[in-house]
């Protein structure tokens, strides 16, 4: 008899599994593979790019082929500046990007670049989908938000030392969008010259250099054009960067796809997020191996720089008013900002992530 009982409970037990396992098989023999286009601007060599073919390989290996994706990098098939119309309009299905390549297109999400001393590169990503998700802007209802990103704490590369605020004078310095007005209460001219166009404009001699984070030494090879790079207490603000889809791609995913889709989607929000913050390493000693220079400021320099900054944030919460938000609620998307900057910081030390900026228990 319990011998009887088991072979019961073996048969409970398999019938569990056919039942769970078949609909999913049917599923995948019904299922026409779904063909996706997926663009990005970052030149194919570097880490952006790869960590992208990275996606697409596990996304077509988990959904057993269901779902295949064609890689368009280097901005063949759509700009950075073209980016989230050509998503919208289903030039491409997949596409990355930040924001300030369509100045006043998304405000809400401008608040996550405001100049408030983001430590490093794995804090900035952090932040920056923690806020989407916090408060769910409607300026991005036209498609659907795989995850967003950032590059590490901007810093200065330059063609001419910065080591105080005077030397920014006379200065034009690539910085797109908030970034630009950053530059300009710095002192510095700026210019909003497209990522993949900075090295011929400052080879030229027609800006001197780049508010880009660290890694853009080696990424966008600003270590052969630039001699200087100041960094370490500056003001830190990071671009936002998107990963975005189609609305109408994403719907044609069956529940099986769909779960597989949103589950890789998390993982690689944090794949990104040590992508970003490793890569300076490498910016790093791009510069050095050049002979080029790493300016520190000094405690008393910084603080110069974080109350010269102060009206760009004092700005926004203007602009923002003048759009119809309420100030109380702008000012608290800067009160959570800032919050998470401390608590992410905490737990970037405890996880010991190390960093070229940031705390001194983690940086290197």
């Amino acid at each position: 008899m319990k011998k009887l009982g088991c072979v019961v409970l073996a048969g409970v037990v398999c019938l569990g599994f056919i039942l769970t396992v078949i609909p999913f098989k049917a599923e995948s023999a019904q299922e026409k593979a779904i063909e996706l286009k997926f663009a990005n601007f970052f030149p194919p060599p570097s880490r952006q790019s790869k960590i992208a073919e990275d996606f697409i390989a596990e996304l077509e290996q988990r959904t057993g082929g269901r779902v295949k994706v064609r890689y368009f990098a280097g901005g063949s098939l759509l700009k950075a500046t073209t980016m989230i119309d050509g998503i919208e309009k289903g030039i491409a299905d997949i596409g990355v990007s930040h924001i300030d390549y369509t100045p006043g297109r998304m405000p809400v999400m401008e608040a996550a670049e405001l100049p408030l001393a983001y430590p490093s590169g794995w804090v900035a990503n952090q932040i920056m989908t923690d806020f989407y998700m916090k408060f769910k802007p409607k300026e991005m209802d036209a498609v659907h938000a795989m995850w967003w990103h950032a590059n590490p704490p901007a810093v200065l590369h330059t063609t001419k030392p910065v080591r105080k605020l005077e030397d920014l004078k006379g200065l034009t310095i690539r910085a797109p969008g908030l970034t630009g007005d950053v530059i300009k209460a710095l002192g510095g001219t700026p210019a909003p010259t497209p990522a993949g166009e900075t090295y011929d404009a400052i080879s030229k001699g027609v800006i001197q250099g780049a508010f880009m984070a660290t890694e853009a030494a080696k990424n966008w090879r600003l270590a052969e054009v630039t001699k200087y790079m100041t960094t370490r207490g500056i003001v830190g603000p990071s671009y936002p960067f998107y990963t975005i889809i189609n609305k109408n791609a994403y719907k044609k995913f069956s529940p099986g796809v769909k779960a597989i889709f949103d589950v890789l989607c998390g993982e690689f929000r944090e794949r990104y997020a040590l992508m970003w913050n490793a890569i300076d390493f490498d910016g790093k000693d791009a510069l050095l191996k050049r002979g080029g220079e790493y300016i520190n400021l000094s405690k008393e320099e910084t603080a110069r720089w974080e109350k010269a900054v102060d009206p760009v944030i004092e700005d926004y919460v203007k602009r923002m008013t003048s759009k119809g938000f309420a100030e109380p609620e702008v000012r608290s998307w800067i009160k959570y900002l800032k919050e998470r900057v401390v608590y992410l910081t905490q737990k970037q030390v405890e996880f010991n992530i190390k960093s070229v900026t940031g705390p001194e228990e983690v940086r290197q």
